[in-house]
Order: C-alpha cells, then sequence, then structure tokens
C-alpha cells in the first residue's frame, strides 16, 4: 500500500493524501475520506522518511494581522525577547487583517517546517479551525481564547466595563458606543458586553442610536463620531473599543469645536502611545500586550520540549490609565 493507491480509493490526489500525512491544509471532507481509508487499511506512513522532513530547524512562525500596529509590535517584542534566548528565529507573516490570508499562512508555515506557530488572532471561521486541525505542530493563539487551544488573551469585558464605569462616575449621563465587528470576540463582543454590563450597572438603558461599528482606524473613529455627534440629542461621552478610534473621535470634535471633557468625554482601550500625546490626553484601559508576547512564547518553549499534556488558558488583567479626557 503507498500514497498513491490510499488517494484512488479516498478519491483524492496523491497531494492530498501527502499533505494529510504531512499536516498541510486539507478541506474537513478529503481529510476524513483519507482518514476512513487509513483506519480501513492499517496504512503506516514511512516514518523515518517523516522524521526527515522534520528536521529541527529553530524557527517559529508569528501570524499577525498589521505590522504596523503598535499593539503587535508589542506583542511580538515579548516573543521574541523570550526565544531569542533559546536560539529560535521568528518566520513575520503579514495578513493585514484579511482571514483569507491568516488561512494562507498558516498553511505556508506548516509547510516550511516550521516548530511551531504563533497566532495573533481575531476573527476565526471554519476554515480556520480545518487548517490549525490539520497543524500537527505546537500553536499558541494570542488575543483570543479558542477552545481547544492554548491561548493567551486579555479581560476585554472587564477592560471595557471599567473604563465606561469611570466615564458614569464622572458625571457622564447618555454614554455613546463605537465598537468594532463582534465577529472579532475579544475586541468587539466582549468588549461590546463590558460597555453593557456598566450601563445596567448604573441603572442605564443602552440606545441603539448611541452605538456605532466601525473598522479598526481613525478615519473610521472620525466619521462615526460625526454620525453620533451631529444628531440634535447626542450622547455626552464616547466609550470606544480601540485608541486608533477614540483618537479619530476626538479629532471630529476638535474640528467641530467640541471640547473634551466638557462638552464629550472620550476614552478607549490599548493605552497607546498615541493616546499620551494627544492635545487632550486619552483614558484608556492599559492591556498587557508584550507580557501576552512573553508569555505565549514561554508557553510555546513548553509546548516544544514537550512538558505538558492537554491546553492551557492564560487570561491577563489590565489597568485603567486615566487622563484629562474623561475628568471633568
Amino acid at each position: 500500500m503507498n500514497i498513491t493507491e490510499i488517494a484512488k480509493l479516498a478519491g483524492v490526489s496523491k497531494a492530498a493524501v501527502s499533505r494529510y500525512f504531512n499536516g498541510g491544509y486539507l478541506s474537513a471532507e478529503k481529510s476524513e475520506a483519507v482518514r476512513r481509508v487509513v483506519e480501513q487499511t492499517g496504512y503506516e506512513p514511512n516514518v523515518q522518511a517523516q522524521m526527515l522532513r522534520r528536521q529541527r530547524t529553530r524557527q517559529i512562525g508569528v501570524v499577525l494581522p498589521k505590522l504596523s500596529s503598535e499593539s503587535c509590535a508589542r506583542v511580538t517584542d515579548g516573543i521574541s525577547s523570550v526565544l531569542s534566548g533559546y536560539g529560535y528565529q521568528l518566520m513575520l507573516a503579514n495578513t493585514a487583517n484579511d482571514p483569507s490570508k491568516e488561512i494562507a499562512y498558516l498553511d505556508l508555515l506548516r509547510r516550511h517546517h516550521v516548530e511551531g506557530v504563533i497566532f495573533l488572532a481575531s476573527i476565526f471561521t471554519p476554515e480556520h479551525d480545518s487548517v490549525l486541525k490539520n497543524m500537527h505542530i505546537p500553536v499558541v493563539i494570542v488575543g483570543q481564547r479558542h477552545a481547544g487551544y492554548n491561548c493567551v488573551y486579555h479581560d476585554d469585558r472587564g477592560a471595557a466595563e471599567a473604563v465606561t464605569s469611570l466615564m458614569l462616575r464622572h458625571g457622564c449621563r447618555r454614554p455613546g458606543y463605537i465598537g468594532v465587528t463582534a465577529k472579532d470576540h475579544a475586541a468587539g463582543y466582549e468588549r461590546l458586553q463590558g460597555y453593557l454590563q456598566a450601563l445596567k450597572a448604573a441603572g442605564l438603558h443602552a440606545q441603539e442610536r448611541f452605538m456605532k461599528t466601525a473598522a479598526f482606524n481613525m478615519d473610521a473613529g472620525y466619521e462615526k463620531a460625526k454620525e453620533l455627534l451631529c444628531e440634535r440629542e447626542r450622547p455626552d461621552g464616547i466609550f470606544c473599543a480601540t485608541d486608533n478610534i477614540a483618537v479619530g473621535a476626538m479629532q471630529y470634535c476638535r474640528k467641530t469645536g467640541l471640547r473634551i471633557p466638557q462638552d464629550v468625554m472620550v476614552a478607549g482601550i490599548g493605552d497607546s502611545r498615541m493616546a499620551q500625546v494627544t492635545a487632550v490626553p486619552l483614558t484608556s484601559a492599559h492591556l498587557f500586550y508584550k507580557t501576552s508576547g512573553e508569555e505565549a512564547a514561554q508557553m510555546m518553549l513548553t509546548l516544544l520540549q514537550k512538558h505538558t499534556s492537554g491546553t492551557r488558558s492564560l487570561q491577563l488583567g489590565f489597568q485603567v490609565a486615566e487622563r484629562e479626557s474623561t475628568h471633568r
């Protein structure tokens, strides 16, 4: 029995069988077809050949959504600071927030025989799950919690609730919200839930007209703030899911003469350097991005050394950096 015969029995190509045994990307349907044939025939691949293909490269793949992002840079710095000390090199893959590129890069890195992959994740699809299932090398996910995988993530809900609650304590009575897609479970869904929990705890009802969804950039923050603040009845505070969005909202306020925080409070999440140097310094939740990279790297080392079984999820805390943008 060889892979040609396996391919014929499974109704797939030889390349598909090869990807199955070498951990490459394969659709769930084809993977199951090959698995059934292997189980029925008792076929075992050439272990020695596989070992030669899997020689140690001292390389770790890092898949990240945006090279220019400060948060991604901080995570990557944390990863590098740990792994470089153990002789590992990083192979960076920039996906430009494109889920299809994430899938392609995960598969590419596996086929280039990196020893493990650290994935700075945002959105998970069935295609992501399929390729991750077929990696057959250690994978650590950063920024999201995903069942069945080793993860390092942030308390996004707690951070959002704390920042929104701070605005309410300082006199905000009509808090608006500019968030991101709920498909991003951490930055989208969890931060929205934190905002809603803060309102509920204060006895306030969320108003859909005060809630907007934006892209992850300043231009989107500017446009969504314009939608919120040009209405006759407008919010007297805006909690933004990211600092970039918050800075865009502040730019709109400055252009239109709205005073921060007297007329409108603004706050974000991320505690970026930009948040500290805006005309009115921005209140923001500090997330420990570099620490998350360091912890992910330590997890990877443990997996590579096979010192653990099962999976581990680590949630990091946050600190609220209160500045002038919310202090009346």
